[in-house]
């Protein structure tokens, strides 16, 4: 399955803040846009004129690294998102948000959605009760996301555990720390939903 393998700092430099990719690491000062508050490459610190086609670019760019979906998946969530009722940019992030990889994420269990999504390809959840090891798995309401009896073994996992049992997932999740499941109780509305990104933006860039 093809995904990005390059350095995720150069990522967060290139959006100009902190996409919180590496996860603990982010919020230490090792984090490179706290150190090099400019994108990378030779002429990174130029200034440049953006055009609109660049803002809206740079809304769509930002929306995938975030959620870590490639250009096509990312097109096919689009199409989807454009033909449900409703407003079409908040579509599209309620289905980002209901991947399986964002949903570990957001109860607590991975520290990033690169980790959460390396932890579901190894097999170490279930949704209702069944091992799925696909990270772009959708979530319905309803839908219970454990992890692996076999999983709570393992040293990182156990930390993880400790750690979600003292978060507070967004208010579309529930988790019950001393069972390590989750569940979607309702769709995420906007507002639930913290991530930089102006969805109208993406919304005018793919009806040009």
């Amino acid at each position: 399955m093809a995904r990005y393998t390059g350095p995720q700092c150069r990522l967060c430099r290139r959006e100009g803040l902190k996409l919180y990719l590496k996860g603990d690491r982010c919020y230490t000062g090792k984090c490179a846009v706290d150190r090099r508050s400019y994108a990378p490459g030779q002429h990174g610190q130029s200034r440049k004129k953006i055009s609109e086609y660049g803002i809206q670019l740079r809304a769509k760019q930002k929306a995938r690294r975030i959620y870590g979906v490639l250009e096509k998946p990312f097109r096919n969530y689009f199409a989807k998102a454009e033909r449900q009722a409703g407003v079409t940019g908040e579509n599209l992030l309620r289905l980002l948000e209901r991947r399986l990889d964002n949903v570990v994420y957001r109860l607590g269990l991975a520290s990033s959605r690169v980790e959460a999504r390396q932890l579901v390809r190894h097999g170490h959840f279930t949704v209702n009760g069944k091992k799925v090891n696909i990270p772009s798995f959708q979530v319905r309401v309803g839908d219970e996301i454990a992890v692996r009896d076999k999983s709570k073994d393992s040293p990182r996992i156990k930390e993880l555990m400790e750690r979600a049992a003292d978060r507070t997932p967004p208010a579309w999740l529930e988790y019950d720390g001393q069972e390590a499941k989750g569940r979607v109780v309702a769709l995420p509305s906007r507002d639930q939903i913290d991530v930089p990104v102006e969805e109208h933006l993406i919304v005018e860039l793919y009806s040009r």
